[in-house]
C-alpha cells in the first residue's frame, strides 16, 4: 500500500476515544438483548461492576509486578480463583448456565473445578486485613450488587468486550472517566427516581472553582451520589501535586464522602478510580446517623461541597441526633445542620477558613419556624457572604423546586450577602457574542454580551445581622423576584445602618448557552459551564 494510501481518511486508525466508545456501545448493544435487564437503570450498575472487577486486577497485577521489582510480598485484595484473569479474562472460558452458577450461586463449581462459594458470596465476604481497606470497599459493593442477566452466553459477550478495556492506560482512563459520566447522565433521564444521583457538571465545577479546596486541606460530600463533587475536587487538586508526598496526601488524605444506597455507592467508587483516587473513602452510612452534639474537632474537616437530597423526609430516629428545637423531617434542613457542626472552626493548614457550598431548595431561604432558627444560626456563627440563584429546571426532569447555592464560611459572623441571580433565556436563539481577544477583561461576561463592568445592582433588601444584601443581576433585564428580608426570624437584630464591606471588585460568572433545540436549563447547564473571573481582592464573591 502507498503512503498516500496509508493517511487517507477511510483508513485512518481510530482513537482511543473512538474505540471505547464503540466498545461500550457494543456491551450495552449485547445487554439490550436479555430479557432480565429493563432499560440502563439495570444495564449500568451491571456495566459498572464488572469493570470494576476487571479495573481491580488490572491494578493488583501493576502492584504485584512493583512489590515483586522491589522484592517486597504481596497480598492480593482478591485470592485466586475467583481474580478476573481467573475466569474471565479468556474469551473462550466458562459460559452459559455455569457461568451464571458461579457468579449467583452461594455454592458452586469453580473455574478451577473445585467446589466453594460462588463469586458474590466470597465477594461479599471480604475483610481488611493489615490496614488495607480495600477489601471492606469491595465487599460493601458487592453486598449492593446483583446480577440481572439471565443469559450466561450474552454475559460472556459483555464480559469479553469488558475484557478489552485496559485500565492501567491512562490515556484510556481519562477517556473512560468522560464517557462513564456520560453514562451516568443517561441514567438519570431514564427515570426520575435516579436523578438524585446526579448533579449537571457546570454546576459542581462551578461550586468546586470557587470554594478552591487547597492540598493538604480535606474535603467531604456528605451526600456524594455518583461522586461527582468529589470527581471535580480531585481534578482541582491533582494539578497541584509537586511532590511524592503531595501525591500520598490527595490520595489517602484529602477527599471523603458518604452514600448510603448501595447503587450510587457503586457508582461513586466506579466514578472516582476511574479518575485515579487509588482507594476512595466513601462511608456507606447515613451521614445524618450520628448525634449532632456528639461531632468533635476530630470529625470536622475543612471544606465541604454537596448537592444534599431535598423533598424527601428522614425517619424519627434519624430526627432524633438533632437539637429539640430543631428537629424537622426535612432533609435539606438536616443536612444543613450536619454541615455547619463539621467545619472546622480554626484555619486551614492553607491559612483559609474553613469554608462550604452547598445547594438548598428555595424554602431554606424563606421558611420559618424550625427552617428560621437554622438560618438565625447560620448568620450569627457563619459568614454567608454569597447566595447564588440557579435557573429554573436546572436539577428537571426529577424535581422543578427553584434552587440556590450557599456559600459561606467560619471567618466569623455575616456582615454581609450578596445575592445572585441568573436566568436562562427563554425564548428566541441564543447567539451570545463572545468579547475582543484584545479585551482586558475578557472572561467577565454575561450571556448577550453584558460586560462584567456594566453589572446592574437592582437594589439592597437588608437582612437582619447584616448591613446589605446586593441584588445583582448578570443581564439587565433581570429582576429580583422576591425580597429577602422575609427570610430570616424577625426578632433578629438588624445592622443595616453599618457601612457596607461589599467590594466593587466584582466577580463575574457566566453561563455559555449552547444553540441547542431543547431550551430548558438542565441541557443549558449539562452543555455548557459556568466561569468564574476572580477579583484581585481575593474575596469570595461570584
Amino acid at each position: 500500500m502507498s503512503p498516500k494510501s496509508k493517511t487517507s481518511k477511510n483508513d485512518v486508525t481510530p482513537t482511543t476515544s473512538q474505540a471505547l466508545g464503540s466498545l461500550l456501545k457494543s456491551a450495552r448493544d449485547i445487554m439490550r438483548k436479555d430479557k432480565g435487564l429493563n432499560g440502563d437503570l439495570d444495564r449500568l450498575p451491571l456495566l459498572t461492576w464488572i469493570m470494576f472487577l476487571k479495573f481491580l486486577d488490572d491494578l493488583e497485577l501493576q502492584r504485584e509486578e512493583e512489590a515483586e521489582l522491589a522484592g517486597k510480598k504481596f497480598r492480593p485484595a482478591i485470592e485466586a480463583p475467583y481474580r478476573w484473569r481467573d475466569w474471565a479474562s479468556n474469551p473462550q472460558g466458562v459460559t452459559g448456565d455455569e457461568l451464571l452458577a458461579f457468579i449467583n450461586q452461594d455454592e458452586a463449581v469453580l473455574p478451577d473445578s473445585r467446589k466453594g462459594p460462588g463469586l458474590f458470596s466470597y465477594l461479599r465476604q471480604l475483610t481488611s486485613s493489615n490496614g488495607d481497606d480495600r477489601r471492606d470497599v469491595i465487599a460493601t459493593v458487592f453486598r449492593g450488587v446483583d446480577n440481572r442477566m439471565k443469559s450466561g452466553y450474552l454475559l460472556r459477550d459483555v464480559i469479553n468486550r469488558i475484557a478489552d478495556i485496559h485500565f492501567t492506560s491512562t490515556g484510556e482512563l481519562h477517556t473512560l472517566g468522560a464517557l462513564y459520566e456520560s453514562m451516568l447522565r443517561e441514567m438519570r433521564d431514564a427515570a426520575g427516581d435516579s436523578g438524585e444521583f446526579y448533579t449537571p457538571r457546570p454546576v459542581v465545577r462551578f461550586m468546586v472553582e470557587v470554594i478552591d479546596p487547597r492540598l493538604g486541606e480535606t474535603v467531604l460530600d456528605p451526600a456524594a451520589g455518583t461522586g461527582g463533587f468529589l470527581v471535580e475536587t480531585f481534578k482541582h487538586l491533582n494539578k497541584q501535586v509537586r511532590t511524592v508526598g503531595d501525591r500520598r496526601r490527595l490520595q489517602g488524605e484529602s477527599i471523603f464522602g458518604g452514600e448510603p444506597k448501595s447503587l450510587p455507592y457503586l457508582l461513586c467508587q466506579m466514578n472516582l478510580l476511574l479518575y485515579g483516587l487509588d482507594a476512595p473513602h466513601i462511608d456507606p452510612g447515613n451521614s445524618l446517623r450520628f448525634k449532632l452534639s456528639e461531632i468533635g474537632e476530630r470529625d470536622r474537616v475543612d471544606v465541604i461541597v454537596t448537592n444534599p437530597p431535598f423533598g424527601g423526609e428522614e425517619e424519627k430516629g434519624v430526627q432524633g441526633n438533632f437539637p429539640e428545637d430543631r428537629q424537622t423531617s426535612e432533609t435539606a434542613l438536616l443536612f444543613l445542620q450536619l454541615i455547619m457542626r463539621k467545619l472546622h472552626r480554626n484555619p486551614t493548614l492553607a491559612g483559609r477558613p474553613a469554608r462550604a457550598a452547598v445547594v438548598v431548595p428555595n424554602g431554606t431561604l424563606f421558611g420559618d419556624g424550625v427552617c428560621a432558627r437554622i438560618k438565625d444560626e447560620l448568620l450569627k456563627e457563619f459568614n454567608l457572604h454569597t447566595v447564588v440563584r440557579l435557573p429554573n429546571g436546572v436539577f428537571a426532569p426529577y424535581t422543578g423546586i427553584p434552587t440556590n447555592i450557599l456559600f459561606f464560611d467560619r471567618s466569623g459572623p455575616t456582615r454581609d450577602v450578596w445575592y445572585y441571580e441568573h436566568r436562562c433565556p427563554t425564548a428566541g436563539r441564543i447567539t451570545p457574542k463572545p468579547p475582543p481577544s484584545s479585551s482586558r477583561n475578557s472572561r467577565h461576561w454575561f450571556p448577550g454580551g453584558a460586560s462584567a463592568k456594566k453589572m446592574s445592582t437592582l437594589g439592597k433588601f437588608p437582612w437582619p445581622n447584616c448591613s446589605s444584601t446586593t441584588v445583582i443581576s448578570t443581564a439587565r433585564t433581570h429582576t429580583p423576584t422576591k425580597t429577602l428580608h422575609t427570610c430570616l426570624p424577625r426578632n433578629s437584630p438588624s445592622t443595616s445602618s453599618r457601612k457596607s464591606n461589599v467590594s466593587r471588585k466584582s466577580w463575574a460568572t457566566s453561563i455559555n448557552f449552547s444553540q441547542s433545540r431543547n431550551r430548558d436549563a438542565a441541557t443549558y447547564l449539562q452543555a455548557d459551564q459556568f466561569r468564574i473571573a476572580r477579583s484581585r481582592s481575593g474575596i469570595s464573591v461570584v
